[in-house]
């Protein structure tokens, strides 16, 4: 059979255009099915550096992001832990990746995402709006392509040897590939969220920061798209379910008017009315991850593939870089220098790795919120763990957290968990005695851990490659090419 692409790839956002550009830029034929048309609205307007320097700079997009006039984002401002005052991270996680590299940005999906998608078309990519997937079409053991609607509502066909999904949480083919999803036990949260027509900003030079607050319910985000916009959304409990229900607006003005640090951000000033920013919505925050993340001729990336609370606004990065490492498995497989299984392996182990970094951060960043009082946070002391969500993160981190090579067991995860977080809640501790050119979080192995690979990304794309031999996934662990683009043999 003659295929009619080198790669399919189901979902336009930005794992699904990162995906498809980088497998374009190697000279591959390749299609984009995405079921809507843009620019659409979209939820996660907070992005690390990673993604703007990094991997937007490897796609060839980098500076049309810079140049679209998005909010400039230096690191995240929390009342979080034992302090009652804020306190502040920068992304100056190394002197390595100075100004403006140690930044980021506040984006409308919107745009963003437009941005990114438009770029893929003019890497080569044949795109399909309004083109919703229907099913994979396997044969024996193997994927080979896609039946999708075009917009006329004609049925079509597509093959090719390779397929990806990056179409979100609400994928309706993920299945094919690891089985259900695998939801965590403690962070299966809700988020009601809606926007501002402005609001109060920090001191500069943080006015662009995200700011998170803990406060009984749970903690909010509030994140300065435009002077004229603010996103403002409340992570609680399932409890509230039947609040948010009967009326979600008002469920949503509550959880801010519990929370001071935020409410008083935004007192005197409106909800905004122009759509789409005009609603209040209301998302299942649940993390979850897959057993597996690829099958012979299909991978999983993005939501399609796991998910993890939005507290460090790692949804982007996580899309991005999963898809990153896909593209560079399709693009081995494809010329032959690296065999698919061997390729798609490493995809696998780099993607959990990144996901059980950020997971495991999650764990000490709850873990050190000290409103034990409340039904939320009491739920959210996850180093008294149970062995069933122990076991579930013992599979799927496989001790590479650690860095230790031997697996760290389900029971030996408790004390484990309870240093890191002993070690971050120190380092948050030693934050407002420190000089500007001494960041104490960087003491803190888990944060170390967190960033080393979106320094790895950002250094790639500035020098060709990381400047560290960056620890191995595997003894038998890949390379990466010098454009970022594909595996090569080590």
């Amino acid at each position: 059979m003659n295929p009619d692409y080198d790669l399919i790839v189901v979902g336009g956002g930005p794992a699904g255009s990162t995906a498809a550009t980088v497998v374009a830029m190697r000279g591959h034929r390749v299609l984009l099915l995405e079921r809507e048309t843009f620019p659409r609205y979209q939820i996660g307007e907070s992005l690390l550096p990673a993604t703007v320097h990094g991997v937007c700079q490897i796609l060839g997009v980098a500076d049309e992001v810079a140049k679209a006039g998005f909010t400039l984002k230096r690191g995240g401002t929390l009342r979080w832990g034992r302090d009652p005052e804020p306190w502040q991270f920068s992304f100056s996680m190394t002197p390595r990746l100075p100004e403006p590299t140690a930044t980021a940005f506040q984006v409308e999906r919107s745009r963003f995402d437009e941005i990114l998608l438009r770029n893929a078309g003019r890497a080569g990519v044949e795109i399909r709006e309004g083109s919703p997937v229907r099913r994979v079409l396997p044969d024996g053991e193997r994927v080979r392509g896609v039946e999708y609607t075009d917009p006329d509502g004609t049925v079509r066909t597509a093959y090719a040897p390779h397929v990806i999904d990056a179409s979100g949480n609400t994928s309706r083919i993920h299945g094919q590939v690891g089985g259900t999803r695998v939801y965590s036990d403690f962070f299966r949260n809700l988020a009601v969220f809606g926007y501002y027509e402005g609001g109060q900003r920090l001191p500069e030079p943080n006015s662009g920061n995200i700011f998170c607050a803990a406060f009984d319910a749970g903690w909010i985000w509030y994140i300065p798209l435009r002077p004229d916009l603010t996103s403002v959304g409340a992570v609680i409990s399932p409890e509230h379910i039947p609040a948010v229900q009967r009326d979600p607006r008002a469920a949503w003005q509550d959880m801010i008017r519990a929370c001071p640090d935020v409410d008083r951000l935004l007192t005197g000033v409106p909800v905004a009315t122009d759509p789409p920013y005009d609603r209040v919505r209301v998302r299942k925050d649940y993390s979850y991850w897959k057993k597996s993340f690829w099958t012979p001729g299909m991978a999983l990336v993005g939501d399609a593939a796991c998910f993890v609370d939005p507290v460090l606004s790692s949804g982007v990065h996580l899309a991005t870089y999963g898809a990153l490492l896909a593209a560079r498995a399709v693009n081995a497989a494809l010329d032959g220098s690296v065999p698919e299984s061997r390729g798609f392996a490493e995809f696998e182990a780099r993607y959990r790795r990144e996901y059980a970094v950020f997971y495991e951060f999650l764990i000490a960043f709850y873990d050190m919120e000290q409103a034990e009082e409340s039904y939320f946070w009491a739920a959210k002391k996850v180093t008294k763990v149970d062995l069933g969500e122990a076991a579930a993160f013992a599979e799927l981190a496989g001790g590479l957290v650690s860095g230790d090579r031997a697996v760290v067991g389900p029971e030996q995860l408790g004390d484990h968990w309870r240093a890191a977080a002993a070690e971050l809640d120190g380092a948050v501790g030693r934050l407002a005695a420190a000089d500007d050119r001494v960041n104490p979080l960087l003491s803190a192995r888990v944060v170390g851990e967190t960033f080393r690979t979106g320094n790895d990304l950002q250094e790639q794309a500035l020098y060709g490659g990381p400047l560290d031999d960056p620890a191995p996934t595997a003894p038998d662990s890949l390379a990466v090419t010098a454009d970022g683009l594909s595996w090569t043999p080590a």
